[in-house]
């Protein structure tokens, strides 16, 4: 199977590396799309990749995978859709409808909103694999290099807990602010690490706010391998951020703040109710039943880390059956959309 990975957005790398480990397990032939934009931010240099979309347009492959909202209508291939995170937005899914011929979805949640669209328009198709971003995460349970890392956290910083704190970069949802002063005194208390993962899009002034906290337990993430840090932490802190839901996969407790997520199955308050809630959680002093098991079962309940292999597997037995397309029909305005993003050069 002649594949494409199709990137236009730096988050969608850790979304399509699995998919490209396991075609290369496969022995397929595969081709990564980073824009030009992109192009030296890519991480995996050593893989197969381009910038030019008349090289995808010669080679022709049988699928293009993408988590993008878009993607070129007049590349050979079918086109499949993977998520870009676990946020319900039936808004942005309606806008999407029609872009791609299936939609490989992470849950039931999602299946039955796309199931529901597919009967409407009758024009793709949707197979639940779960998500691939998600198997990097579940691939290090129990990882013994991980528990050493904590290990060695705990000693190094002389701490029973380690928290983990990833705020929304979006200003009108994020609880960096509201949380600073909160997240000092709980790490002057002695006993909690907080390992600060901001969003490569936070407002740069905020992180330094963050960096001049004079607390030796607060440490600023850096680099962007954040599976890693979901399975060291204790718990997390967040608001509105889809690593909520990636985090409850693990299921280890979330505190967020004010969130707009929808299907709470985990504690949220206002700024004011933070302290004592990270307190009593780590010391396991609030009693309350846990409906993790909930979000689990409709987001996401696939935890073998094999979402990327039945990706291929199941497209492979899809286009099986049909006739790979030349290319997608849409509507003229929707083609004039995609034009306008992306020149056959």
């Amino acid at each position: 199977m002649k594949t494409i990975l199709f990137c236009t957005k730096e988050d969608s790398f850790n979304i399509l590396k699995p998919l490209a480990d396991e075609l290369i397990k496969e022995k397929d032939e595969y081709i990564w799309y980073i824009t030009p934009k992109l192009f030296d931010k890519f991480p995996y240099k050593n893989m197969m990749h381009t910038n030019s979309i008349k090289y995808l347009d010669e080679f022709r492959a049988d699928v293009i995978f993408t988590p993008e909202e878009i993607v070129p209508y007049w590349l050979h291939g079918l086109k499949v859709h993977i998520f870009n995170s676990l946020i319900v937005d039936e808004d942005r899914y309606k806008e999407m409808i029609n872009y791609f011929d299936l939609y490989l979805t992470p849950g039931p949640k999602f299946t039955k909103i796309f199931e529901q669209l597919a009967e409407k328009y009758k024009s793709f198709h949707v197979i639940e694999t779960g998500w691939t971003k998600l198997d990097t995460l579940f691939n290090m349970t129990n990882d013994d290099i991980i528990s050493w890392e904590r290990d060695n956290l705990l000693k190094k910083y002389g701490v029973k807990y380690i928290v983990l704190y990833a705020p929304s970069q979006n200003l009108k949802l994020t609880s960096a602010i509201k949380l600073k002063e909160i997240i000092t005194k709980l790490s002057l208390r002695g006993d909690i690490l907080f390992m600060v993962k901001f969003d490569r899009d936070m407002k740069k002034e905020i992180i330094e706010e963050y960096r001049e906290i004079k607390s030796s337990n607060i440490l600023i993430l850096e680099d962007d391998n954040i599976s890693k840090y979901m399975h060291i932490a204790d718990i997390l802190i967040s608001d509105t951020t889809s690593l909520v839901y990636e985090f409850i996969l693990l299921d280890k407790p979330v505190l967020t703040v004010e969130t707009k997520l929808k299907d709470i199955t985990w504690s949220n308050q206002a700024a004011g109710g933070i302290f004592l809630n990270v307190v009593r959680t780590l010391e396991n002093r609030i009693k309350t039943i846990n409906r993790r098991g909930k979000t689990i079962k409709e987001y996401h309940p696939y935890s073998n880390g094999e979402s990327a292999k039945r990706a291929i597997n199941l497209t492979k037995e899809y286009i099986k059956d049909i006739k790979i397309p030349n290319e997608r029909k849409l509507s003229f305005f929707k083609k004039l959309k995609i034009k306008s993003k992306f020149k056959r050069d």
